[in-house]
């Protein structure tokens, strides 16, 4: 059985990733901190990392962007969009009085979670728990594992529900995120193709790096997919972390490797000096086009 490395447990990565690939169909090893899920994967622990890389409001994660950038060569194999719904979770107290939800506020004052989650909550936090202090954790089941493990009233965390699940915790109010229709991108990374459901869509991401002396370089590398009608679903500039103002282009590119337009793109823009590496060529799968087939 293949074994999966990712931020766990009780984390939306961990949820996703049982929705997408299945409870039983893989082996799934928890880690606490994004390093050792990718380490993992290099040392060969794990065959497979998922890490989350891109939310629909905080943009991409930067620093697992840079992960897989600058510190792995573990090419994409697959990605998937998930839902997220952010719970307010703390150890359970009898309260069923009207006033419930405004007692438990009063009463908290530091909040654990995700940094990326406490970035999705703010106007949440800043209504109803301006006075709290706030204290980012590796990840929201760390989160939720360190509020039942002080078993402090005083103490909650903003996490999924399945964490409350995991570790006892009450839910003091749900879907407390700013936007309901908030969604991360997940990519699992690996040396092989893993065995998966049929996808109707696929993506491949590079990385381009720009001729210093070549003017209009980046026009010309965008009129290469241009002209062929190929669809650039995302593009960021990233530094290349080896000279101020030198950067490369992140692209993700809706078009497979197999077709014939795309490896002549590329081969066209690496022709007027550019660096082209590729970081996957991949089936993409959404959290809709699942349930609808339910």
């Amino acid at each position: 059985m293949k074994r999966v490395s990712l931020l766990g447990p009780g984390t939306f990565t961990e949820e996703s990733a049982h929705y997408f690939l299945g409870k039983d169909g893989f082996e799934y090893v928890n880690c606490k901190l994004i390093a050792d899920v990718f380490r993992a994967t290099v040392d060969g622990t794990t065959d497979f990392s998922v890490i989350p890389i891109e939310n629909t409001f905080e943009g991409s994660v930067s620093l697992h962007v840079d992960w897989l950038v600058h510190d792995v060569d573990l090419p994409i194999q697959a990605e998937w969009v998930y839902p997220i719904s952010i719970n307010l979770l703390s150890i359970p107290a009898v309260e069923n009085e009207p006033d419930a939800f405004e007692k438990s506020c009063g009463r908290i004052r530091k909040i654990y979670s995700h940094g990326v989650t406490l970035a999705q909550c703010q106007k949440f936090l800043r209504e109803h728990l301006p006075h709290v202090e706030l204290e980012q954790v590796g990840s929201n089941g760390e989160a939720a594992r360190l509020v039942r493990e002080l078993n402090d009233p005083a103490i909650a965390a903003l996490a999924p529900q399945a964490a409350g699940e995991l570790y006892r915790l009450q839910t003091l109010a749900a879907g407390v995120q700013d936007h309901q229709n908030n969604y991360t991108r997940f990519v699992l990374i690996g040396r092989e193709k893993p065995v998966m459901k049929t996808s109707a869509g696929c993506k491949t991401t590079i990385l381009v790096t720009l001729p210093e002396d070549y003017p209009g370089a980046l026009h010309q590398v965008l009129s290469a997919f241009a002209w062929r009608r190929i669809n650039l679903s995302k593009i960021e500039s990233r530094p290349t972390k080896k000279k101020l103002g030198n950067y490369f282009f992140y692209i993700d590119i809706e078009a497979s490797m197999d077709s014939v337009l795309l490896p002549a793109a590329l081969q066209e823009i690496e022709a007027i000096g550019c660096q082209v590496r590729i970081l996957g060529c991949y089936p993409t799968y959404s959290y809709e086009s699942e349930t609808s087939e339910v």
